[in-house]
């Protein structure tokens, strides 16, 4: 039987919940405010109703090349999130239907690896992207986002692949289905939810990234991240044209996790209901 809520209970959680979300809301909300500021507007204070003008998007489009970044953060954010799902699958299958008595171990080793600082490592990397001609390349930049991100894929997709019962694989196996065709037509249809959840999120991420791909381009590869530091010069900080660049950086990626948030909630929550 379902618990009675009364109605001052789901006003004062719906007022709650409301005011979480704009205070996680409101950065984003104030860099499109500051974006349609005039430059002394920006500088001048804290303030919410600006002038409304498109001049700084103008300049941005005018001073640097929007297209070309954008087309890159498309390519390494889908490029490495489609190479760490062909590393993850089967990794998380192997762990999750064929365990050790290593494999929790190994699952600890690869979350560990998230918990130490890239700066840390800034060095030999660089100087390994160096020698093999990798610097400011795409190949390069995928190569380093899916190492990266890869712990949390598979991290996800265990825990996914963890949730559908092993008879069914067992009884895919019985009919004849060889070890491919039980990952690509048994079990990943059936973990589509999260799969789709570990893609979406691997995007952002991806997207997001900033240390390494401002640290690894220069012109050739370099994605949004890089576009938005590009603002910061040594003739000083200009608010206004750097909010309207972060903007221009953020919508595609806020535009999609709207349309997929669904799907993203769904995949992330599989498994939590029985």
């Amino acid at each position: 039987m379902a618990r009675a809520v009364s109605t001052r209970r789901k006003f004062a959680a719906t007022i709650a919940a409301w005011a979480v979300a704009l205070v996680i809301f409101f950065p984003i909300l104030y860099t499109v405010i500051t974006s349609i500021k005039t430059e002394g507007e920006a500088i001048s204070g804290f303030h919410l109703i600006p002038s409304f003008t498109l001049e700084n998007y103008v300049t941005v489009q005018t001073q640097k090349d929007y297209f070309k970044p954008f087309m890159n953060s498309v390519v390494l954010s889908l490029g490495s999130t489609l190479l760490a799902l062909l590393i993850a699958v089967p990794s998380a299958w192997a762990m999750a239907f064929s365990p050790t008595k290593r494999t929790k171990d190994i699952l600890m080793w690869m979350l560990s690896t998230k918990m130490m600082p890239a700066v840390a490592v800034l060095v030999p990397f660089y100087l390994m992207f160096r020698d093999f001609g990798l610097l400011d390349t795409r190949i390069g930049l995928i190569a380093m986002l899916t190492m990266i991100n890869l712990p949390i894929v598979v991290w996800m997709l265990y825990t996914y692949f963890r949730e559908i019962p092993g008879e069914i694989l067992e009884a895919a196996r019985m009919d004849g289905a060889s070890l491919w065709g039980e990952i690509v037509y048994v079990l990943t249809p059936m973990a589509v939810p999260g799969i789709a959840s570990t893609m979406l999120l691997n995007i952002i991420l991806a997207w997001n990234e900033a240390f390494w791909t401002i640290r690894l381009t220069t012109t050739n590869a370099a994605p949004l991240t890089a576009f938005i530091a590009s603002f910061s010069s040594p003739q000083g900080l200009f608010w206004a044209k750097l909010s309207a660049a972060s903007t221009l950086a953020i919508a595609p990626i806020l535009i999609m996790g709207w349309f997929s948030q669904k799907q993203l909630v769904r995949g992330l929550t599989f498994g939590a209901v029985k």
